[in-house]
């Protein structure tokens, strides 16, 4: 086995999005900084690479991926669910997007070096894929791991229930292909679409918005999900009030809220959650984002399934966690859904002397946290201070998990106001949604200086009420 051996400061693993966005950052905040990028795919975007053709980005073009390199026209979307607000880039536009990150942006700087289809082997070690030759990298600063936390797609996950031989099972890649899976066999007339997340989302509006009769489609919800209202999302100054008064709303139900179950309801009632059906009380929320028009579309699908996870497929049904359905035995399609977006992993120190770890540092902001993490590696020296400004917000995996993770937010929006240089990245920063529209309002507007007012008012009100929500929570 042939070796090879390379020297860098700083080695990434992982070319998705983090690693993207914090070589970026890095290379831009450290004139001298040289970078070695290793990843496993064979073009730069992590699991996008994956995602199923028709996946879009949950909010706006504007604010995601590398600090850089603008993504997206700025453009409206002039139809569809989404009418009326920014564009939403699709998994295609998201991999052009990179490659021009990787092949305009990073190489051409002379500083940074990629290594596609390659492992990672430990100790500075990878291993490419197709010849398995190894190289040992010696690094003179610190590795960072932009892995720990990546996601899972259906595409690439392990099925955790039983599939009966005969019985046509596909992820959501396989849509948009459906005519060659029908060829030589019947073609499916029904649709069961397995998952309560985001991906179940699309795939039902996919199927909807090419003709499938609601009625077709069978959908497994084992969670029903609040799910965050798009419009509140929106970072231009037409959207001020429901983007930055979202925001002071937000604040003003966790400053009042008495329960977990009591804070969603408010925020459900101040148009910043929204459920899917209004007659059942959803017990999860992973920051899904999707329009109103989108929930309305999905409320056509009468037939939707709340009897647990799937546990098994036969010819002829669907065994659940609590019960089962029977189903047309030969022209079914069944559509797995049911890949888990984020891996539970306990948070970890993000500087652990020379290794760094990429968290999210604002939630739901993967783009935006790696960037602050590479500027605070370019700019602070003492590692207990570099990990105070960036403390790792936890996934709220349950709705009682969701007072900690904005809480994580706030203790890291009042950490990142102390540091007058970091402050001005953050409110230069194409990454941050809403500094500059904030800054936007003029003095002399009073009913934006208002909201701005009623915001500072209800979020010191909410940091005084968050832990009695998380001490009831955790009770």
């Amino acid at each position: 086995m042939t070796s090879n051996a390379i020297d860098t400061d700083y080695l990434v693993i992982g070319a998705g999005t983090s690693g993207l966005a914090f070589a970026d950052t890095l290379i831009e905040q450290s004139p001298d900084a040289r970078v070695t990028i290793v990843d496993r795919h064979g073009m730069p975007g992590g699991h996008w690479n994956d995602a199923y053709p028709f996946v879009t980005l949950h909010q706006p073009s504007a604010f995601y991926g590398v600090n850089s390199m603008a993504l997206g026209s700025g453009r409206k979307d002039q139809h569809g669910p989404n009418q009326g607000m920014y564009e939403l880039a699709t998994g295609p536009e998201i991999n052009r997007y990179f490659q021009g990150v990787m092949h305009e942006r990073l190489l051409p700087s002379g500083r940074v070096r990629y290594h596609p289809l390659c492992n990672y082997l430990g100790d500075g070690r990878f291993e490419s894929l197709l010849s398995g030759a190894q190289t040992h990298v010696t690094v003179r600063k610190k590795i960072v791991d932009a892995s720990y936390f990546g996601p899972t797609v259906p595409s690439t996950h392990t099925r955790n229930f039983d599939v009966a031989p005969g019985v046509r099972v596909v992820p959501p890649n396989a849509l948009p292909g459906l005519w060659h899976i029908s060829q030589g066999g019947q073609p499916p007339r029904h649709f069961v679409v397995m998952g309560g997340g985001k991906t179940a989302m699309d795939t039902c509006l996919w199927l909807l918005e090419s003709g499938a009769d609601p009625d077709s489609i069978c959908w497994i919800v084992p969670r029903d999900s609040w799910v965050i209202n798009r419009v509140t999302t929106q970072n231009a100054p037409e959207f001020f009030d429901q983007a930055i008064g979202g925001q002071a709303d937000q604040m003003a139900a966790f400053a009042n809220a008495t329960s977990i179950d009591d804070l969603f309801l408010r925020l459900e009632r101040n148009g910043v959650m929204l459920r899917i059906d209004p007659n059942v009380t959803p017990t999860m929320h992973h920051y899904a984002t999707v329009a109103v028009g989108e929930v309305e579309t999905l409320r056509r699908i009468r037939n939707v399934v709340r009897l647990g996870r799937v546990r098994a497929l036969a010819t002829d049904r669907i065994e659940l966690e609590r019960g089962r359905i029977d189903m047309p035995a030969a022209d079914t399609l069944y559509i797995d859904c049911t890949a888990s977006a984020i891996v539970a992993r306990d948070l970890v120190p993000v500087f652990q002397g020379n290794r760094i770890v990429l968290q999210v540092l604002r939630m739901p902001q993967p783009a935006f946290s790696a960037a602050l993490t590479a500027f605070v590696e370019a700019h602070y020296d003492d590692e207990a201070h570099q990990n105070r400004l960036c403390g790792p917000v936890p996934f709220a995996y349950t709705l009682a998990d969701y007072p900690r993770s904005m809480m994580g937010n706030v203790r890291n929006q009042v950490e990142w106001s102390k540091e007058q240089p970091l402050r001005d990245w953050i409110r230069a920063s194409r990454l941050d949604g809403f500094g500059k529209l904030m800054a936007s309002a003029s003095r002399d507007d009073a009913h934006k200086q208002a909201i701005i007012v009623r915001l500072k008012e209800q979020s010191a009100a909410a940091i005084a009420n968050m832990p009695k929500l998380m001490a009831a929570a955790a009770a």
